[in-house]
């Protein structure tokens, strides 16, 4: 409030006592003075974690989320600042504390002190955010990867020179190379409990069951989010299970001091529904910007004309055009199930076209509606889980 009566009593002064570089430097100092709230804040939420973790109380509390974003809506409405910006910036102050918050419960109640780990593939993307993770909680990581050595853990090019007397194992590997990885192990018959984070896990059925029918403690993981993400509140974990129980309640565990949402299921369900949730959204993101390409039309004359509509999907097909070809071929190809989704795309896409082609006005509506009624039963079912 001080801050704020300053900027006022600054504005109030005569238009020839204040002048341009005045209102900069008073606008850097209040940017200054943001940041340092903002370490304030990040200090403070380390200390409301330890007292959650003390007594007993979840991490995130929606409840007085609620609380803080109405609060911050009306103090916005009394100052004349808009709500919608003073709850913006709320929410991201609120996920900046949660991610504090997570770390330091993953450091005070991980499992891994005293234990080895090793990620195979730790020099990649998802390996790297492995490697991290798990020395989070405690675990002395190692690395293999032929590309290089990974910083801050211990780096051997090649698995197969290590003793494997770790007690986790992790894939962090190409698809396309996960499964001779996992049947190569299995001969080795390590007694740690082994996972992959494949996104697929029809191109690895082989490896998996030589593992489980050589007796090894091994389950299947897929983390579904990518390897910039801190804050794990919201995200969703699969895990396969494979009928190793006490596996897949290890590989569970890892993830128990996190806010992430776990899902077990079977490896026929993995597939089949990733099939819909990846296959799905990444051709249909594909298509979009392969006809924007091909179109003939320049991107800076669309850029001119877009919409709120255009701008969204275009963020998000930028987002898939920036991802690795060969991952998301392997996403498309190696899926057992995936060609369903594939002809779903088709099919609907040809319906649309039929329909507008031959002006058919109640069927077009009739898939608007059919749209809106299953996505207003997905947001119930969210909103119920929230």
């Amino acid at each position: 409030m001080a801050a704020y009566r300053a900027v006022i009593g600054l504005l109030r002064m005569t238009r020839d006592d204040v002048t341009l570089d005045d209102l900069r430097r008073r606008l850097t100092e209040l940017d200054r003075q943001f940041i340092r709230l903002a370490a304030e804040r990040k200090a403070l939420s380390a200390e409301v974690a330890r007292v959650k973790r003390a007594t007993g109380h979840p991490t995130r509390d929606y409840g007085r989320e609620r609380e803080v974003l109405m609060g911050a809506r009306t103090a916005a409405a009394e100052l004349g600042v808009s709500p919608v910006l003073a709850e913006e910036l709320l929410r991201l102050l609120i996920r900046a504390s949660l991610t504090t918050q997570e770390q330091a419960s993953v450091a005070a109640q991980g499992t891994g002190s005293g234990r080895r780990a090793l990620v195979i593939g730790g020099g990649g993307k998802m390996g790297r955010w492995f490697v991290q993770f798990l020395t989070s909680q405690g675990f002395a990581v190692e690395a293999a990867d032929p590309a290089g050595t990974v910083a801050g853990v211990p780096t051997v090019a090649d698995w197969r020179a290590s003793d494997l007397t770790h007690d986790c194992i992790v894939l962090a590997t190409p698809l396309a190379a996960t499964d001779a990885i996992l049947r190569d192990l299995a001969l080795r018959r390590p007694a740690g409990l082994i996972f992959d984070v494949g996104s697929l896990k029809s191109p690895l059925r082989s490896g998996l069951q030589a593992l489980k029918s050589h007796g090894c403690r091994v389950t299947s993981v897929h983390p579904m989010f990518g390897p910039d993400t801190e804050l794990l509140s919201g995200r969703h974990v699969i895990f396969v299970d494979l009928g190793h129980a006490e596996a897949l309640a290890a590989a569970r565990a890892l993830f128990a001091p996190t806010m992430v949402e776990q899902v077990v299921m079977s490896l026929d369900d993995h597939d089949r529904l990733i099939a819909y949730v990846l296959g799905l959204s990444h051709a249909l993101n594909i298509a979009f910007f392969t006809a924007l390409a091909e179109s003939g039309e320049a991107a800076p004359k669309l850029a001119r004309l877009s919409s709120t509509t255009f701008d969204a999907q275009l963020d998000v097909a930028a987002c898939v055009a920036a991802e690795s070809p060969e991952l998301y071929y392997e996403i498309q190809s190696l899926n057992d199930y995936g060609a369903e989704s594939l002809e779903a795309l088709v099919q609907s896409v040809e319906r649309i076209r039929t329909a507008v082609l031959s002006r058919d006005h109640d069927t077009f509506v009739a898939l608007m509606r059919q749209g809106r009624e299953y996505l207003q039963d997905r947001r119930s079912v969210a909103e119920r889980r929230a």
